[in-house]
C-alpha cells in the first residue's frame, strides 16, 4: 500500500472539510497519473474499509467532518437495533435507517435527533460484513416460504423451496446470508442447520449455542491432554512442596447435582480467632500455559449453565474428575488460609499449595436441615463428626454477613429460577431458587477468600485480574433521583460520589412499604455491571477496596489466571519477575473474561426463557396471580411466584386510553385504574412462543 498516496488523500479530504471532493478532483489534487489509477482506487478502498473516508452522493468525504462514528451492530430487535461505538456507547437506530445491516457488521453511524436521553443515529455505510448467521423459524405463506428470524428486525426473509433441505414448516433453523440486499427483506439466505420443532426448548437452546459460536465438544488435541492427565491421577510425587491437610476436617458444600466441585472448607477456632481455610482445586497445576487446554479455556472464558445442561470450560475429565474435589479421594489444591477476629475482620492470610481428602460431599439442603434442627437419621449419619464445625461455620458466617451489611452493601432482591425437566427433556416445572443458611455460609467464605487474594496481589504489587464494580454513572444517578422524587421518596443524598450505604438505606427504609418493589427495581437498574480489570478500582456493591475471584478456576478463566500469578508468589518468585511475566497477560485475560462472561449471561437467560415458555405452553388459558415486575412502552411485565415472567401488551389491558409515565406506571385515563410496579395482578396466559422465549398474558377482571 502506497503510504505517501494515503497521506495525500487524507490531507486533501481534510482540507475539503464538509464540501468533499469528486473522484476526479481528488485524483488531480493528489497528482495521480493515469498509470496510478489502480493504486489510487486501492488506497480509497483501504481508507473506506477503515472508516476514514466515505463515498456519498458521488463525492468523497473525510469522516472527521461528517460527524460520523464507527461501530459494530450489537443488537437487532423487532423494529429497531443498536450500534456499539468504539468507546462503548450504544446508539439506538430505527429499523428504517439500518440499511439491512446485521449483528457483527462494522458500520458508520450519523447522529439524528434523539427522542429521549439516549443517542440515536442512522447507518450511512456498512464497512465490513460480519458472519451474518442467524436463527429463525421456517414458515409458509401460500406457495412461498420464508424464515421468521429470532431477535432481528422482524422482516420475513424469503427462501426458495429448493433451499429448504430437510427443514419442515415450524422447524427451528440456522441460516446464513449468501447475498446482501439493501434491506433485511432483500437478503438472499440459505439454511445451514435444522434443529426440529421450534416449540421445543432443547432445540431452541442448541440453536442459540450454535449461532453464538459455543461449541459443546472439545477438539481431539484438547481431549487427549485432558484424558492423559485424568488417567495419570494423583501421585505421591505431586505432593512435594505441598502442605498435607488430609487429616484435617475438610469437606465440600454444594448442590446435590453438582459435578464440578472446585471448593472445600475447613474451620476451627483457636482462642479468640477463627482459622478459616478455603481450599480450591489446583487447576493451574494441570492446565499449563501454552497447552491446548489453556488455549481452549481462554477462548471459552467460562462454563455456561442453563436448565439441566452445562457447557464446560474444561473437559469433564478435568472438571468432573481430577480437578473436582470429590469425597474420599486425594486432590491437589490451592489453599487460602485466613485468620479472622471475633468481630469478623481479616487479620492475616496465607496461600499454600496443598493436598486434601474431603470427608463428605455436603449438600446445601441437607446442611440447612442440620442448621435448623430438622435433619433425619440418614443425614445425621452422613455428617457424623462434622456438627461442631458446621455450627461454627454458621456462627462465623453470621458475623461476616452482619459486617457486610454494616459496610452499607445494598441488599438488592433478584429472582433466580430452577428449571425441572422430565424424562423426555421437556420442562415440567419452574421453581424459585432459594438460598438457605448453608448457601449464605459458602458465599461469605468465598467472598473472604477473594478479598484475601486481591489483597495479596496489591501487597506484592504484581499484575492481577480484579473483579471490579464501578459506582453508578451520572446518567443513572440522575434517572434514579428523578424516579425516586416522583415517588415522593426523600433522596437528596442520591448524587454523584455517594457511598453504597445511601442505596442500602433507601432499600431498607422502603421494606414493608408498597413502594418497596419499585425502589428495589430502581436501585438494581442504577447499578453498573461488574467486570474484570487489571486495575483494582474496588467493588461498589460489596463495599470492598480489594476484590478478585479466586474460587472457581474449573469454570472461570479469570480465576485460573490469578492462580498462576499467586502460584509464582508462593514459589517465592520476585515481584519484578512476576510483573515481567504477567503484565500483558492479565490485561488480555481481563478483557476476554469480561467479554465471555457477558455473552454467557445473555445466552443463559435466552435459553432459560425458552424453557419457561415451554412450561407455560402447558398452561395456556389458565389464570395466575402475579406481581407487576416492570413497565415498558409496549406493555407491562408480570412475574408469577415461580419466577416465570410474561408480557401484557397495551392492547390486552382493559379498554381505555392509557398514559405511560415512562418510569413505573400505566394509568387508564377513562377509569383512573393504575398498573404500577409491585402491584398484585391477576392474569391469564393467552399465547406462548417457545422459539422466541416469549409469554403473553392478558388481565383478568
Amino acid at each position: 500500500m502506497n503510504q505517501n498516496l494515503i497521506r495525500q488523500i487524507n490531507k486533501n479530504l481534510l482540507n475539503a472539510q464538509k464540501r468533499g471532493m469528486s473522484f476526479r478532483e481528488l485524483a488531480a489534487s493528489c497528482g495521480v497519473r493515469s498509470r496510478q489509477q489502480r493504486e489510487f482506487r486501492e488506497c480509497l478502498r483501504f481508507l473506506e474499509a477503515k472508516g476514514k473516508i466515505l463515498d456519498r452522493r458521488l463525492k468523497l468525504y473525510h469522516t472527521e467532518y461528517l460527524d460520523l462514528s464507527m461501530g459494530t451492530v450489537s443488537r437487532l430487535m423487532n423494529t429497531f437495533g443498536f450500534v456499539t461505538l468504539k468507546d462503548g456507547t450504544e446508539v439506538f437506530v430505527p429499523g428504517k435507517y439500518f440499511l439491512g445491516a446485521m449483528p457483527g457488521d462494522t458500520v458508520l453511524v450519523s447522529p439524528i435527533k434523539a427522542r429521549g436521553d439516549s443517542p440515536e443515529g442512522e447507518i450511512v455505510k456498512i464497512l465490513k460484513h460480519g458472519e451474518a448467521e442467524f436463527t429463525g423459524v421456517l414458515c409458509q405463506d401460500g406457495n412461498g416460504y420464508y424464515i421468521e428470524p429470532d431477535n432481528l428486525v422482524r422482516f420475513n426473509m424469503p427462501i426458495n423451496k429448493r433451499d429448504l433441505k430437510a427443514a419442515k414448516i415450524g422447524d427451528k433453523v440456522r441460516c446464513v446470508i449468501t447475498e446482501r440486499g439493501l434491506s433485511h427483506s432483500d437478503h438472499k439466505i440459505e439454511i445451514v442447520e435444522t434443529y426440529g420443532d421450534s416449540q421445543t426448548a432443547a432445540n431452541c437452546a442448541q440453536a442459540l449455542l450454535d449461532v453464538n459460536g459455543i461449541t459443546v465438544e472439545f477438539s481431539q488435541e484438547v481431549l487427549s491432554e485432558a484424558r492423559n492427565i485424568s488417567k495419570r491421577g494423583v501421585h505421591e510425587s505431586d505432593f512435594a512442596g505441598r502442605e498435607d491437610f488430609r487429616n484435617e476436617i475438610i469437606f465440600t458444600i454444594d448442590s446435590a447435582d453438582t459435578k464440578d466441585i472446585d471448593d472445600a472448607i475447613s474451620l476451627k477456632k483457636i482462642g479468640s480467632y477463627y482459622e478459616l481455610g478455603v481450599h480450591i482445586a489446583d487447576v493451574s497445576h494441570y492446565v499449563k500455559l501454552g497447552s491446548a487446554l489453556e488455549k481452549e479455556a481462554y477462548e471459552r472464558g467460562t462454563s455456561i449453565y442453563f436448565a439441566n445442561r452445562v457447557v464446560p470450560m474444561l473437559p469433564k475429565e478435568l472438571s468432573n474428575d481430577i480437578c473436582s474435589l470429590n469425597e474420599n479421594v486425594d486432590r491437589l489444591t490451592f489453599s487460602c488460609l485466613m485468620t479472622i477476629s471475633e468481630d469478623g475482620k481479616l487479620v492475616d492470610f496465607d496461600f499454600k499449595k496443598s493436598i486434601i481428602h474431603s470427608r463428605v460431599k455436603g449438600v446445601y439442603k441437607e446442611i440447612n436441615r442440620i442448621l435448623n434442627h430438622t435433619e433425619d437419621d440418614s443425614i445425621k449419619q452422613k455428617y457424623s463428626g462434622l456438627y461442631d464445625t458446621l455450627f461454627l461455620m454458621k456462627e462465623l458466617a453470621n458475623i461476616l454477613t452482619r459486617n457486610k451489611l454494616g459496610r452499607g452493601s445494598p441488599e438488592i432482591e433478584t429472582s433466580e429460577s430452577y428449571i425441572v425437566l422430565g424424562p423426555q427433556g421437556t420442562t415440567v416445572d419452574i421453581l424459585p431458587r432459594t438460598r438457605g443458611e448453608s448457601e449464605v455460609m459458602i458465599e461469605e467464605f468465598m467472598l473472604m477468600a477473594n478479598e484475601a487474594a486481591a489483597s495479596a496481589a496489591k501487597l506484592k504489587q504484581v499484575p492481577f485480574v480484579y473483579r471490579v464494580h464501578e459506582p453508578p454513572s451520572e446518567d443513572k444517578i440522575n434517572n434514579l433521583h428523578t424516579a425516586l422524587s416522583a415517588l415522593g421518596v426523600t433522596c437528596n443524598d442520591v448524587k454523584l460520589g455517594m457511598e453504597p450505604k445511601v442505596l442500602s438505606r433507601l432499600i431498607n427504609q422502603s421494606k414493608g412499604e408498597k413502594i418497596y418493589p419499585i425502589v428495589n427495581m430502581l436501585v438494581l437498574r442504577s447499578m453498573s455491571k461488574a467486570k474484570y480489570h487489571e486495575v483494582p478500582i474496588g467493588h461498589f456493591g460489596l463495599v470492598l477496596e480489594n476484590y478478585a475471584q479466586f474460587t472457581s478456576p474449573i469454570r472461570r478463566y479469570p480465576d485460573l489466571t490469578i492462580h498462576r500469578v499467586l502460584s509464582e508468589l508462593v514459589k517465592g518468585t520476585p515481584s519484578q519477575k512476576v510483573t515481567a511475566k504477567f503484565e500483558q497477560f492479565v490485561v488480555k485475560s481481563a478483557r476476554r473474561s469480561t467479554e465471555t462472561e457477558l455473552n454467557a449471561m445473555k445466552l443463559e437467560r435466552q435459553c432459560d426463557d425458552c424453557y419457561k415458555a415451554e412450561y407455560m405452553k402447558l398452561h395456556i388459558g389458565e389464570e395466575f396471580e402475579g406481581i407487576i415486575s416492570s413497565v415498558a412502552p409496549h406493555g407491562i411485565y408480570v412475574m408469577l411466584p415461580n419466577t416465570v415472567e410474561g408480557l401484557v401488551k397495551v392492547s390486552n389491558l382493559p379498554q381505555g386510553q392509557y398514559d405511560f409515565d415512562e418510569m413505573f406506571q400505566y394509568k387508564n385515563l377513562n377509569t383512573n385504574q393504575t398498573y404500577r410496579i409491585g402491584d398484585s395482578i391477576k392474569v391469564r396466559c393467552i399465547s406462548v412462543d417457545v422459539s422466541a422465549g416469549n409469554i403473553d398474558f392478558e388481565t383478568v377482571e
